[in-house]
């Protein structure tokens, strides 16, 4: 399981404990619980001249989710894992339905904020909300990983290495298209597009061949448009038949779409390298052969920590001791919106300005124990805060006279598993 952080009375990082351990020194009084999530102890007394034992930080980036694994450079050992969840998609949508309201009021010729397209000026580095906030998710998590735990370094995977393009570095043109391993980055392409999953029947966990939506023999061509991963079994029973044909006609469009994910992670790796280089700790790269390997030969399933952990060629094959990660999940701080509109961008109510009741706010972990009533018993969870007696936790109404506060908000929900 993953271990337990430790900050000295000067909240200065300390060596990760075995849970066990943490609970010994809880029970004795010799600490205080810090922080929740991540679960961090604050030991009670001074430590003299501590042996520090700094680890690495590895990190796996990712469209929707992001690995993190913290592993011992010496031995191996998968200290702590997680995996964060961006909401760059949430962003987006966001923002195209406030792009919406506002173009339908400049329609209407009613009162609404001048275009501005024509003087905004972009600074050098500049990425869409949707994209910045990866990067931004990624970079508090290092900083505020690095004041819980002892860091020497980091490694992030950076880029999917062409092992066509290293056999021979002088390759051009035709040649690079028809050489012995054509058809390997369009392999990778499609099993990343297509979930490593059949696209007939959904299949996971199989071989999967690269199938073409239309016939060659129909006039269907080699472009990737027009080509998808198939069983085995549905790669036969399709024949020389279309995709529409075998009662799959969603194949074709789905294969036309383009792949945003990958394009996502191209445009963010590069800004979060620049970005963690400018911590002052060495950086280390790798790439996805590389992670892929250090996975394949130890067995491990594919998930974002495994994937995390295995980043890298500076630590030797990691140890995995059946750890859990902590599953964290972006989700703002709220809106800055003052009133409620209606589906044509018309106010229908106006919001109370107030953040915080009775010394709460939305997003807060707090303990609630419920003498009586319908919601009689203890609650756990994070607090939707009401401009009235009655606080929202788990789907249960609760007076916030029963609340505790555990955790202050930070933008992020939790979920140990």
């Amino acid at each position: 399981m993953s271990k337990v952080f430790v900050v000295d009375a000067h909240k200065r990082p300390l060596n990760p404990v075995h849970p066990g351990r943490a609970r010994l020194l809880l029970s004795q009084g010799k600490a205080a619980v810090f922080r929740h999530y991540p679960f961090t102890i604050l030991l009670k007394e001074e430590v003299q001249k501590p042996e520090i034992k700094p680890l690495r930080l590895k990190i796996d980036p990712g469209s929707k989710t992001t690995g993190l694994a913290f592993v011992n450079d010496a031995t191996g050992e998968v200290v702590w894992a997680a995996e964060l969840t961006h909401r760059g998609t949430a962003i987006k949508a966001r923002l195209d339905a406030r792009r919406a309201l506002r173009r339908g009021r400049r329609a209407r010729k009613t009162r609404h904020r001048a275009a501005r397209f024509l003087n905004r000026q972009r600074p050098a580095g500049w990425l869409p909300p949707s994209l910045e906030s990866r990067v931004a998710n990624v970079t508090t998590w290092v900083a505020r990983l690095r004041r819980l735990c002892p860091i020497a370094a980091l490694s992030m995977e950076l880029a999917r290495f062409d092992t066509h393009l290293m056999q021979n570095p002088d390759i051009r043109g035709a040649q690079y298209q028809e050489g012995e391993l054509a058809g390997y980055e369009v392999r990778e392409y499609l099993l990343e597009k297509w979930g490593r999953t059949c696209a007939y029947c959904g299949a996971t966990g199989v071989p999967l061949q690269v199938e073409h939506i239309v016939p060659r023999s129909r006039g269907g061509s080699d472009r990737v448009s027009n080509l998808c991963v198939a069983c085995e079994t549905c790669n036969q029973a399709k024949s020389n038949r279309t995709a529409a044909e075998f009662g799959h006609p969603e194949v074709q469009v789905r294969a036309k779409a383009p792949l945003k994910d990958a394009a996502a992670v191209n445009v963010t790796r590069w800004a979060l390298f620049r970005r963690l280089g400018g911590l002052g700790l060495p950086l280390e790269t790798g790439t996805g052969g590389r992670t892929k390997f250090n996975r394949t030969q130890q067995g491990l399933p594919k998930t974002h920590w495994l994937d995390a952990a295995c980043v890298g060629a500076s630590t030797p094959l990691p140890r995995v001791d059946a750890s859990s990660p902590l599953l964290i999940a972006a989700r703002g701080h709220g809106r800055r919106q003052i009133c409620r509109t209606d589906r044509y961008g018309f106010p229908v109510r106006h919001l109370s300005r107030r953040k915080s009741y009775l010394g709460l706010r939305t997003g807060d972990l707090v303990r609630a124990r419920v003498p009586t009533g319908k919601y009689a018993g203890g609650h756990v969870g994070c607090v939707t805060i009401r401009q009235r007696p009655s606080f929202h936790i788990n789907a249960h109404d609760v007076h916030p006279r029963y609340c505790t506060c555990v955790q202050r908000g930070d933008g992020y929900a939790y979920v140990c598993i």
